[in-house]
């Protein structure tokens, strides 16, 4: 469908701030449409390789992220994830063959975050355009929020204020964009800490595989990150000592440990300043939404600000962004019981409603993104 609205248009200024993969996508995605963004992030590069929270990439995201090449780019290096599983014990709670989803692409991959950054800002460099790294928007309020103005930090201490006709907020959690509109930030943080270990074996590993063991209370999530790194993510701070290792551990790579907050800021949008991904709105990990969630956010505002149709954001994303909070939040009450009665339902019910192919259908459209509306300027079918 169309891709912009003429040359005047094009000549906006838009400043984006975070350098993440949402704001480099809305970067490229812009580019590719004639626009010349300017991109800034506080950091020093992109998301180092070995430190990388996001690993899943969906379908909806490859699908979104071939108009400009990276889809295809994705899954030339990626781990496909082809069976995911939920256990308990001895019993399986879910077994989903993910390829079985309707569409060019199988329902997820899995590709450090580092790497699908390296990836955007390699497409990004074809239009002309790199990030602008260690330069930090000045927190302060965005008073005319038509015309944007906002102070820049540079590495040297130098400062710099500008005035785009756009500013797009994609810098994280901890948005300073968002703090400068005044937005609040509602929502709860889960009472348990969640923590995560990464190892590197010495002999390649399947890595087709993405599984969750329920201890009843706890849990352990495996998930490869590479040929020969597997990530195990859990609820028990002792988790490490119950791993099953499937080859002879040459390096643990990578451990932290994070809480789980449900949040999001409504409106989306004020003026001519937006915000996007972690910014906008952040999640539980369950379900590999959170990354592909804020790159929808980017591949819609392009599209939107193209079509000179950008006052549209917020209105069109609030839903999507509550549906698959919603979701998510349920995915980690199930993972994350302590109630033995409700417990015992689960293991029990889980099963017996998965038989049903409309709840396995909706399950795998879920994990790969399809629950949400279709990009209105994508003509491939899903």
């Amino acid at each position: 469908m169309g891709d912009g609205v003429g040359g005047q248009a094009k000549s906006r200024s838009i400043l984006i701030a975070g350098a993440g993969p949402v704001g480099l996508t809305a970067a490229l995605e812009l580019a590719r449409r004639g626009f010349a963004p300017r991109i800034i992030d506080d950091g020093t590069g992109p998301t180092p390789a070995e430190e990388s929270r996001a690993l899943g990439v969906n379908a909806r995201t490859l699908t979104l992220l071939s108009a400009c090449g990276v889809g295809e780019r994705i899954i030339a290096t990626a781990q496909p994830i082809e069976h995911f599983r939920v256990r308990s014990g001895e019993k399986t709670l879910i077994e989903l063959d993910t390829r079985q989803v309707n569409g060019r692409f199988s329902a997820v991959h899995a590709l450090a975050q580092g790497r699908t950054e390296r990836l955007l800002i390699e497409a990004l460099s074809a239009h002309g355009i790199a990030p602008e790294w260690q330069t930090a928007v000045v927190a302060g309020e965005v008073a005319d929020l038509r015309k944007p103005e906002v102070t820049l930090r540079h590495a040297d201490g130098a400062m710099e204020t500008v005035r785009p006709d756009i500013l797009v907020g994609a810098d994280g959690a901890h948005s300073v964009v968002r703090k400068a509109l005044g937005a609040g930030f509602p929502g709860e943080a889960l009472e348990a800490y969640f923590y995560l270990a990464d190892f590197r074996y010495e002999d390649p590993v399947d890595t087709h595989v993405a599984e969750i063991s329920l201890f009843d209370p706890g849990m352990i999530g495996r998930l490869p990150v590479a040929a020969d790194v597997i990530r195990y993510i859990s609820t028990l701070e002792g988790f490490e000592s119950r791993i099953v290792h499937p080859a002879k551990v040459a390096e643990k790579t990578w451990a932290s440990q994070f809480r789980i907050h449900f949040r999001h800021v409504e409106p989306m949008a004020k003026g001519n300043v937006f915000l996007a991904g972690d910014a906008a709105h952040i999640h539980s990990p369950a379900g590999a939404r959170g990354m592909n969630l804020g790159i929808e956010d980017a591949c819609w505002l392009g599209w939107l600000i193209a079509e000179g149709r950008e006052q549209e954001y917020s209105a069109l994303r609030i839903p999507a962004v509550k549906q698959v909070l919603k979701q998510t939040y349920g995915l980690t009450r199930l993972i994350t019981m302590i109630n033995p009665l409700a417990i015992e339902a689960r293991n029990l019910l889980a099963p017996l409603l998965l038989r049903f192919g409309p709840a396995r259908l909706a399950l795998l459209r879920s994990v790969a993104g399809y629950d949400t509306p279709k990009p209105p300027w994508i003509d491939w079918a899903e």
